[in-house]
């Protein structure tokens, strides 16, 4: 019985790192062939970072909204119409003809990752309410992975398929895959299911959410912009695509390793306060050094990586010591996820339009320094003790 249990648990972890898997692709993945996008739609560094802002926004907006679809289909279905959304809108955007209509298909494809990113710590709450740490590190390195594959293959994919157009095919049936993966690995029914619980409404009021989305929120800006231009950047400083295409994947290879460590150590030895303000000290002196030393780009982007890997599953597990109660964890993960990428979501753009206005990616560098030091100082803000509503 209790090998029949390990065995299920097993399943459970594999589940949650492959459905995350599908959560990056269509918007980290897009970043290395963002150049062949340009020259193909003919469009510009500001519409180009719609792309990249459009997703972060729809994540921002439907993050919300995830806990009462949650309660409606239980979680179980409602991560795999997400994965849905993303995987056959992003089919449809891939061979979708036009500027217009590349852009307009992005929103549904970011529905799709709003809800899944806003239903995974649900899903945790409900089926690992004994070691949610450790099942959150496991979803945030397949979010780790799932960008680091996708930004080390998108250049490949797009020599072998015939452009941008065929690397976004591939991303999205590796997607559908992953849907049907998902809902074989979720069969069994959780013990607990967080329909039993009324709904509560967003914690509106609350000092610690609004900590939390403004952490979140400041991680994202710094993220997703860096995602978005890095490789642009040094395409400009005279990389070849390829080369500057490969930065992204080793700044996601870099972070997988801590992404698990990391959470393990905070659980075990000192205050998760001390990881945050570290890793949030190393990612601005790492984007410093992408300004005034840009030779390292390859070891900047390594420590940008660990840094990140730090960062994100320790921001994740911050909403589940909010509560015991499963709703009530989807509730301020909804609102630290939605407000927090809805603050993000102009950074891709942002960057975009500072960089068709100065003629060169220098300016957004410097404003995303600026974002990881604020990062920092409000790491340092929190409380080292354990979060109450």
């Amino acid at each position: 019985m209790r090998a029949r249990r390990d065995l299920s648990g097993l399943g459970l972890l594999a589940a949650l790192f492959l459905a995350a898997l599908a959560l990056r692709p269509q918007l980290v993945g897009v970043a290395p062939v963002v150049p062949r996008i340009q020259e193909d739609l003919a469009i510009s560094h500001a519409v180009a970072g719609l792309l990249g802002t459009i997703p972060v926004l729809c994540m921002g907006l439907f993050a919300p909204p995830a806990p009462y679809l949650s309660r409606r289909v239980g979680s179980r279905l409602a991560i795999a119409v997400a994965l849905g959304l993303i995987a056959g809108f992003g089919l449809v955007r891939a061979v979708a003809p036009g500027a217009a209509l590349v852009v307009l298909l992005t929103f549904p494809v970011g529905i799709g990752m709003g809800l899944a990113g806003a239903l995974m710590p649900v899903a945790v709450k409900e089926r690992f309410a004994h070691r949610p740490a450790f099942a959150t590190g496991v979803y945030a390195t397949g979010i780790s992975a799932g960008s680091a594959l996708s930004t080390a293959l998108a250049v490949p994919l797009a020599e072998g398929a015939g452009g941008w157009r065929g690397t976004l095919v591939a991303f999205s049936a590796c997607t559908a895959a992953l849907v049907f993966a998902w809902l074989v690995l979720t069969r069994r029914t959780v013990g607990r299911d967080a329909r039993a619980d009324a709904l509560p409404a967003l914690p509106w009021r609350s000092g610690v959410a609004w900590r939390l989305v403004s952490i979140f929120g400041l991680m994202s800006v710094v993220y997703y912009g860096l995602n978005a231009w890095l490789p642009d950047s040094y395409v400009e400083r005279g990389w070849s695509e390829s080369s500057a295409g490969s930065l992204l994947a080793v700044l996601n290879v870099a972070a997988l390793p801590p992404t698990l460590l990391v959470p393990w150590l905070a659980d075990r030895m000192g205050s998760r306060r001390v990881y945050l303000v570290t890793a949030g000290s190393l990612l601005t002196a790492t984007l410093v050094a992408l300004v005034l030393l840009p030779g390292g780009g390859w070891a900047w982007a390594a420590l940008a990586g660990a840094a990140f890997g730090a960062l994100f599953p320790i921001v994740l597990t911050l909403p589940l010591d909010v509560s015991d109660r499963p709703a009530q964890v989807g509730a301020v993960a909804g609102l630290m996820l939605g407000a927090g990428y809805a603050l993000s979501a102009a950074s891709p753009f942002g960057l975009g339009v500072a960089r068709d206005a100065t003629g060169s990616f220098t300016a957004a560098l410097w404003v995303l320094a600026g974002a990881s030091a604020l990062l920092a100082a409000s790491c340092a803000a929190l409380s080292p003790r354990r979060l109450s509503p």
